[in-house]
Formats: structure tokens, sequence, C-alpha cells
């Protein structure tokens, strides 16, 4: 390469030697066969590390039963009901929907569809999902900067703790991170030579992005629109008109669906969960969208953050992504693409304007910073696992920015600022260790030794011979990675329940909401056939002792926090075991379920917490044998054999039974449906057969004293006649009380 070309365009020869830009059109699509252009190790390195990837993603993948019982009652629901996968609706009868668009629900559902209700036809999809997310970030990064960038970007992506969280999981962010990465990579496609189906596809993405998560998959636009209307290499006015077409993509894919529920009579389909007037729009422009910036939710149960000061949801500011509740989630490698991103952009700062190298990592760089600015100052509801949906982001710019410094390395500048990135990324590795101090403390100093040999090596990148070189680069790479790949491994080991879960050992994300502990006592809610559900005795934790097959033996579980009993399998042929929950984990890998409660930091057991018919609100509730056996008595004669408040209290009854439970109020108990007449109706046409005593904690219109949530709890006492099943309290609305 000459100087000149250099101080034009310092990426020029390696656009040459892989064959980007205009060229790259006329090259023959063999992605999975390979590109002539490519190292021979390139295609069986990337063939395997997507093998390691889903083989890694699938560990242990049971240990974490129906993990989120809300979602997985909804996949129930979906595959038994074609009306119930449609509307994303709870239950088979459709009384309520999930509280989010169904999309991130429609494969799961079609999993328990073909193999049948189990953690892994729940699970295995969001699997598929993490290696699918791995293979598009290589795609993107390799076609611009080599193999081995796409190989880093692989790397990081899969290694972070977050992700090998909610890539096993069953919310809505896995398919939301992997449609987001495709959006990128559709984009910077289109930049190569201004084609519009690349950037309509981009649309449709985000458009299904949005019915998985509603207005979260519009954070990443105003970046990437901006850079295609300023270096897209077509005219002007083609832009403008490529990004309308764009747009009306994002219209007619997200917003069918959205258009169907809003025509449907109200009467003939489900009510919208997390709404206050049936309304979807209301739900995705308040509860869903504004609500959570401003912490103004309606029918929420914990306040925001405002403007720094500790709320509800965690202190908001710039800091937070770094802080005790996110760092070790997500924060690892933030520092060093945060560095990297400003190196890709000094490298490129003289290139043309339509140089898709600088394109590249405008994109990667709007993205990441445009979702972590609103995640740093949201104020409505937050979780730690949002932050999800940096990882793809973090890792391009991770590889890109790796790549693009080594193409360089022989000015003395690159070396310097490789090493600073390695150096700055061992400190703050350090630094997240030290959060953990129990956990493999040895690690924190290696990580900071190892960093800072590499960091000086590197700094004479150009004077090494290739053999050291190469050695200083792997034990970088090593003290980058090590921290994280720990974190990761811990993940991977241990089972995760309820609605709250963090990555990591215990201790990982210290405050959770409120200030209660992240990824606390093990969330209850039903288990899959063949797992045992431990349930606490009054303001303990449930115990969540994993189960054997049908007729096999049960386990014993040693740990400190309060005994299980009555753990089941699901059928009914498994033995009793005892389960003693230990931080949340359980035998065989064990269960890390809810963090803190809001406003309190209570976790499961607590008030509103999860033994016996005293539902969860976050995480469920233990259902012993008696309470499965007592509900299925005539089930087939009801609609719905129970009616609980609050939705895991009742999807946690509905896994366990197999029989659709009415969930009162929704999520939170706080929506407004059904309201008292409606269930009187409900009562007197002989639809429901009990109602589980307790449950829930919402607020606003659901539990207060006016609520419709108390004023049917108050109804059903007064007039019906109490059950006791286990430690559990029904209502039996077929035996009024005398008098009534």
């Amino acid at each position: 390469m000459t100087a000149a070309a250099t101080h034009s365009d310092p990426l020029a020869a390696r656009r040459a030697r892989h064959g980007h830009g205009r060229s790259a059109r006329s090259l023959p699509r063999r992605v999975w066969r390979g590109r002539p252009e490519d190292p021979r190790w390139a295609r069986p390195a990337f063939l395997a590390l997507l093998l390691v990837i889903g083989l890694a993603y699938l560990w242990n993948l049971g240990a974490s039963g129906y993990a989120n019982s809300f979602y997985s009652a909804a996949v129930q629901a979906g595959s038994q009901s074609w009306k119930a996968f449609f509307f994303g609706s709870l239950d088979a009868a459709n009384a309520i929907t999930v509280d989010k668009p169904p999309a991130t629900l429609w494969p799961m559902a079609l999993s328990v569809r073909i193999f049948g209700l189990s953690s892994w036809a729940i699970l295995a999809p969001q699997v598929v999902m993490g290696v699918a997310t791995a293979g598009v970030l290589y795609a993107a990064v390799r076609r611009r900067f080599g193999a081995g960038a796409g190989l880093i970007a692989m790397s990081v992506f899969a290694l972070t703790p977050v992700a090998a969280l909610m890539f096993r999981f069953n919310n809505p962010d896995a398919l939301l991170a992997l449609l987001m990465t495709v959006t990128v990579y559709c984009v910077l496609r289109a930049l190569e030579g201004g084609r519009t189906a690349w950037l309509v596809w981009a649309g449709v993405a985000v458009g299904l992005a949005f019915l998985s998560k509603t207005l979260q998959a519009f954070l990443i636009l105003p970046p990437l629109a901006l850079l295609y209307a300023v270096c897209a290499p077509v005219s002007v006015r083609k832009r403008f008109g490529q990004l309308g077409l764009s747009a009306l993509a994002v219209v007619v894919s997200g917003g069918w669906w959205v258009a169907l529920v809003e025509l449907w009579p109200a009467s003939s389909r489900p009510y919208i969960g997390g709404s206050q007037n049936n309304s979807f729009l209301e739900l995705t422009f308040g509860y869903n969208g504004l609500g959570r910036i401003n912490g103004e939710e309606t029918g929420s149960v914990g306040g925001g953050g405002g403007g720094g000061q500790g709320g509800g949801w965690g202190e908001t500011g710039v800091g937070r992504m770094f802080n005790s509740e996110i760092g070790g989630q997500i924060s690892w490698l933030l520092p060093a693409a945060l560095l990297l991103l400003v190196a890709g952009l000094l490298l490129t700062w003289r290139a043309k304007r339509t140089d898709t190298a600088r394109a590249a990592f405008l994109a990667w760089g709007g993205s990441l910073l445009m979702t972590a600015f609103v995640f740093s100052f949201m104020a409505g509801i937050f979780h730690q696992y949002y932050t999800v949906a940096l990882a793809p982001y973090i890792a391009a710019l991770t590889g890109m920015g790796a790549a693009v410094l080594w193409e360089e390395r022989s000015r003395w500048w690159a070396g310097a600022a490789l090493g600073g990135t390695v150096a700055v990324t061992a400190v703050w590795a350090y630094v997240l260790l030290g959060r953990t101090p129990d956990y493999l403390p040895w690690l924190r100093w290696a990580v900071l030794t190892g960093g800072a040999v590499a960091a000086v090596g590197l700094l004479f990148a150009a004077r090494l011979g290739r053999a050291l070189l190469l050695g200083v680069v792997g034990l970088g790479l090593a003290a980058s990675l090590a921290g994280p790949t720990a974190y990761t491994l811990s993940t991977l080991n241990t089972g995760h329940q309820g609605s709250i879960v963090t990555a990591g050992p215990s201790g990982a994300s210290m405050g959770g909401p409120g200030g209660g502990r992240g990824g606390g006592p093990g969330g209850g809610g039903g288990q899959p056939p063949g797992q045992g559900t431990g349930q606490g005795g009054p303001g303990q934790s449930p115990g969540n002792a994993q189960g054997t097959p049908p007729g096999g033996q049960g386990q014993t579980g040693q740990g400190q926090d309060g005994q299980g009993q009555d753990g089941r399998s699901q059928d009914g042929q498994g033995q009793n075991q005892q389960g003693q929950n230990q931080q949340g984990q359980a035998p065989g890998g064990g269960t890390r379920g809810t963090g803190g409660m809001p406003g309190g930091g209570m976790g499961e057991g607590g008030p509103g917490g999860g033994g016996g018919g005293m539902g969860g609100l976050l995480g469920g509730s233990s259902v012993s044998s008696e309470a499965t056996t007592l509900l299925g008595q005539d089930a087939d004669a009801y609609t719905w054999v129970a009616a609980a408040i609050g939705s895991q209290n009742a999807a946690s009854y509905q896994l366990a039974t197999g029989d659709p439970v009415m969930a009162i109020g929704g999520f939170n108990g706080s929506d407004p449906s059904p309201t008292l007449a409606q269930f009187k109706q409900y009562v007197t046409d002989g639809k429901i057969h009990y109602f589980v005593s307790g449950g829930g904690m919402g607020g606003g219109g659901g539990m207060g004293s006016e609520g419709t949530s108390s004023q049917i709890s108050a109804w059903v006492e007064e007039n019906f006649t109490e059950v006791t099943a286990g430690s559990a309290t029904f209502y039996d609305l077929t035996r009024p009380v005398s008098g009534s």
C-alpha cells in the first residue's frame, strides 16, 4: 500500500484483498461453501465455532424447567389453540393475552405442537436464535473486515454472560436481538451498492422485531436511517425514496397484526394484557412505550429511577451499564468496543462518503450508543437482561476494531491502541470480578497480570517476530475474554426461573430492582414432566430441586434457605422429594430465579411470594400434587379449571394441570379484566370451577381497595366454600356458602 493510498483510505489494501466494495457484487454467493478470497481455515473455523456455540447453549438446558412460566403458559396455550397462538393468549380459553405481541411465542408454540410440552421444546428454539445471531454477525463482519474479525465477533457475542442467559430463556429478548442484528446486516448490504431490496428487508426485520417487543425495535432506526441518507452510493432523491419504501415495509410487516387486533371485535378476542382499556395501541405507547421512558406506567408495581435518583428499577445515568446491577451482565467488552469504535472512525475519517468500512463502524456504533443511552436513562421498568440487545453491537465493534488496528500494526500508534484497549479491558475485568470475591478469586489477578503483559507486548508489535507476536495476541485475547467466559460458564451450568433473571455466579448482579439482589431465590412455577418443584414454607423461598423421569427416585437437595416439600413430576408418577434452596440454586446445576421485588428487594416466598396458593408476582407458585388432583376433577366440564390473581400465579397452575386457568388482572393483577360483573357471569354460567386464594401485588386498578382483583377476591371469599389442598387454599365456585 502506498503512502498516498494509506492517507486517503487506510483500508484500501484490505478491500482489495478481500474483494469487498463494488467487486463484491460479482462474487458467487457461496457463504456456506466458503469464498475464494477467504483463507482455507475460515470456513471450517466458522462452522466449528457455530457448532460449539450450539452445543454450549444446549448444555444443561432442561435445568431451567419452564423458565419464565408466564411465557411458557402462553406457549402451552398457543400449542393447544390457534386463536391463542395468534393473539398470544395466556390460556387456551383466551381470557387475556401476555403483555407483549406474540411473535416471540410463535416459534416456541410450534415446537411444542411438534414435540410436546417440555423444557427443551420451549427453550431449544431460543438456542437456535442464538446460533443464528452468531452466524449473521459473522457474515456482516467478515464481509468487510475478514474472517478473523468475524470469528472474534462471534466469540465475544457467545461469551457475553447475558447472551448465554437469554438465548437459553423464553423471554422476547432473544428474537429481538436476532432481528436487530439482521437489520444492521441488511442496511450494510444496502449501503454497498444502494440496493433497494436490502433496505426493504431491513424494514421487514424491524417490523417483525416490533411484533416481538414493540417500540424497543425502533431504537436503532434513527442512526441507521441517518447513515443511509448520508452515505448510500445513490442520488439523494433515490436515497429518500428507498427509505420511504423501507418505512412502508416496517409498517406492513409489523402493522398487519396490530390492525387485525384493533379491528377484531373485543367481545370475541382475549383482553389485551398490560393495557387498561383493552387496546394494543395503548399498551404499545403506554405501559410498553413512553411509560418505560418516564416511569409513568399505569398498572405497574414499581417506580422509576427518576433522573439519577435511585428508584424502584435502579439508578439512571451514564454509569448505569457499568454499575453493580448491570456491569457483570454486559459491560466486560463495552469499554473495548467504545475505544475500538473511536479507532475505527479515526482510521476512516478521510475516506470518501460512501466508504463501507466507516459505514460499518457508524452502523454498529450508532446502534450501540442509541440503545445504551435509552437503557441508561429510562426511568420505568428496567431489568438487567434487557442489555442482551447490546451484545451483538459490542461484539461487532470488537471484531472490526481489532481487525483494522491489526492491519496497521506496523505503525506504533496502532500497537499502542491495541495495547491500551487490552489494558483497559483487563482492568475493568479485574473490577467486575472483584464484585464476586468468592468466585474464582485467583482469576482477577491472572486477568490483570496477563492483560498487562499483553498490553506491553502490543506496544512493540512492529518489532516482534511473528511467533512472539502471535503469542502476545493470544495472551491479550485470553485476558480480555477470561472474565466473561467464567461468568458465561457459570450461567450455562445454572438453571434460571422466574421473571427477573441474571447471568453469572450468585452475587454477580447485586442491587436488583429496589435494592434487592438480582438472581436471588429461585422462582417457583410449574416444572416440566419429570422435574420436581419444592415448595417453600411460610416466608421461605420455594425450593426448586431438579426432578427425575416419571417413576424415578427423588433427590434430596441440601441448602440453607428453607426446606421444600411435595416435589413431584407433573404426571403424578414421580416420587416426592425434598429440595432446599441455597442462594437460588438446586441440585444438578441449580436454579436461579427472580431478583429483588420492586421497592423492597423481596424475593419469592415473602409477601406476594410463591408458597402454596399465594401466587408470586414475579415467579409463580409452587403447585402440590394435592392441588393438581383437586383442579383435575371434572376439568373437561369447565372452560377454566380455576381463576387466579396474577398471570404468574395462573400460569403455574395451568402448567401443572395442562388445563386453562384464568389470570385475573393480567401480569400485575392490575388490569381491569375481567370486571366483577363479568366474573359473576362466568360463575353463573358454570365456566370456572375454583378460585385460587391470594396472589398478585398489582397496584393501580388491580389490587387496591377498589380494584377489580380485590373486588373479585372479596366477593368470592364471602360467597363460596373454602377448600384446602396441600398448603393452598381454593374456593369452589360451584358450592355457594349457606345463604348466598
